[in-house]
């Protein structure tokens, strides 16, 4: 999730913890700790493959920040003697600072829960900025500090709602599946890796991509539509065009489960993560072999390009197929209006 959901998460928490104990210093160190497990950010690991691949990594397992909130509270308990025990300051501490991976984990993008084990949790119920998750927590906090006898009591009721949001978004993951299945049984496609998000900013409109050998399919499906079935559309998908892979293209089809297509530009062979993003707005795009002026190719280093920019013409049709607008396809164009050589219905 974004920084300031995650402060605002980690100083309700702190809230919460401390109770009556509860002071806007105890909310403040919250806030910063809730947003430390994101420093990782800052730490290069050599290539932008690898940059997206550990980002969440050891910074976000439980397995590190248990001992290191003990750590924490061991040297704030010496050095800044509190009215805290330190068990009530480490579980504080503790509960700031897990709290974050645990919402991240409800994101598309994968959270490594368990580093250094191979364990990466991506609910994908939840969009990474989704206002209604957070502003309950930011309007009970701006409340606590003018209502200070009540910090704590509001701190909880903001994350009460916050967590009844977040629970709400699994139950709507769960509908859009469930149609999704049920369209897809008895069809060549059922028992395809299929991968389902959030569009940005809700949990009404759902994204759906499912994987078919050199093409993939792309639907959008909004709870509020009147006809189950998602109208989707083929893509091309590609294959890797080298007899060997190189170590990055290896990691990106572990991290993305193979949601990932291949496509030749001109003499560079793009891999673009196909789980992040809408329409042809995909933003981890990479560079991952060249050919050489005899037409021979070769893995690369990679090289990460930036990705479109979300066209503000798009953003009323992303609007209308939320609300169940069903004459609008994958590609926020009207059916009538775009052309699609390979559109057809699953």
């Amino acid at each position: 999730m974004d920084s300031v959901t995650q402060a605002a998460l980690g100083a309700a928490v702190a809230g919460v913890f401390a109770g009556r104990k509860c002071s806007p210093k105890i909310l403040l160190a919250g806030a910063a700790l809730g947003t430390l497990p994101d420093l990782d950010v800052l730490i290069s690991y050599g290539d932008p493959v690898s940059d997206m691949v550990k980002h969440r990594g050891f910074s976000h397992s439980i397995l590190v920040l248990l001992p290191f909130s003990l750590l924490l509270a061991g040297l704030w308990h010496k050095w800044r003697p509190t009215r805290f025990s330190f068990r009530h300051l480490w579980l504080l501490i503790a509960a700031c600072l897990i709290t974050h991976p645990l919402l991240d984990a409800f994101t598309s993008y994968g959270t490594q829960l368990l580093w250094p084990f191979s364990v990466s949790v991506a609910v994908s119920s939840i969009f990474i900025i989704d206002p209604l998750y957070t502003l309950p927590l930011l309007l009970m906090l701006v409340a606590g500090l003018i209502w200070r006898q009540q910090m704590a009591r509001l701190c909880r009721i903001g994350l009460v709602i916050s967590s009844c949001y977040l629970i709400w978004s699994v139950v709507a993951l769960n509908i859009i599946e469930e149609r999704v299945r049920e369209q897809l049984d008895g069809t060549p496609l059922a028992g395809s890796p299929v991968f389902i998000t959030p569009t940005p900013i809700n949990t009404v409109l759902w994204r759906v991509v499912v994987l078919d050998g050199e093409i993939y399919w792309e639907g959008l499906a909004s709870l509020l539509d009147e006809q189950p079935d998602v109208d989707f559309i083929a893509k091309e998908r590609g294959s890797w065009l080298l007899a060997e892979k190189s170590v990055y293209l290896n990691m990106l089809e572990s991290f993305t489960h193979h949601f990932v297509k291949y496509e030749q530009v001109g003499a560079s062979i793009k891999v673009t993560d196909l789980r992040l993003g809408l329409a042809e707005y995909l933003p981890f795009q990479f560079v991952l072999a060249s050919q050489n002026g005899e037409g021979s190719w070769a893995v690369t280093d990679p090289q990460r390009l930036e990705g479109p920019r979300v066209s503000p013409k798009h953003l009323p049709a992303l609007w209308l197929r939320l609300l169940g607008n069903q004459d609008i396809d994958a590609n926020l164009c009207h059916i009538k209006e775009c052309p699609k050589p390979i559109h057809t219905g699953v």
